[in-house]
């Protein structure tokens, strides 16, 4: 029986995390989606966080993608990091039976094995509740994308310690990659 493996991304497999995403987010009116050169850029970066960099693997295929990179939270009292979950994508033959879920909770509890706090994410607001992500902007953040309302989402991760304090209300700072998307 073939089950479905969870991973952090590794060199070999830029290529088929490229194929994933080209075929998740095709549009007619591009050859290649900006989310590959997005990714690409970001692993070129300071964002790059490599163990939240995840792969979904079926067969021995990769047909899954969730990656979460490093934003900043700028507030009164300074700049404070956080992360950003984006793109997240499935193979078009391997849509719609979990394997998107599963991933993307992957990179959740890495981040949250890390010790991260919060996790900022724009997308389908029906998807991301599952995960416990709610208003952005009732938290207090701010980005870019502020204006969209309910696909503008945050998650407060589980604390390492019992008195850990809330994590900081401000406007979140994306890499400059985010600014092509």
């Amino acid at each position: 029986m073939t089950t479905l493996r969870l991973r952090p991304e590794d060199p070999a497999d830029e290529q088929p995390v490229a194929r994933v995403l080209a075929g998740a987010f095709a549009r007619p009116d591009v050859a290649a989606p900006p989310e590959v050169a997005l990714v690409d850029e970001l692993r070129h970066s300071d964002a790059w966080v490599p163990e939240l960099a995840m792969v979904a693997e079926y067969g021995g295929e990769v047909v899954g993608y969730a990656l979460l990179t490093r934003v900043r939270v700028r507030s009164d009292g300074g700049s404070f990091p956080a992360l950003a979950l984006g793109p997240v994508a499935v193979a078009p033959h391997r849509q719609r039976i979990g394997h998107g879920t599963a991933v993307v909770q992957a990179a959740l509890d890495a981040a949250t094995e890390l010790g991260e706090r919060l996790v900022v994410v724009l997308g389908d607001p029906m998807f991301y509740r599952r995960f416990g992500f709610t208003r952005a902007d009732r938290m207090g953040l701010t980005s870019p994308w502020s204006g969209l309302g309910e696909p503008w989402r945050a998650l407060v991760l589980p604390p390492s310690v019992d008195d850990e304090a809330l994590p900081p209300q401000g406007e979140v700072v994306f890499p400059s990659p985010w600014s092509k998307v």
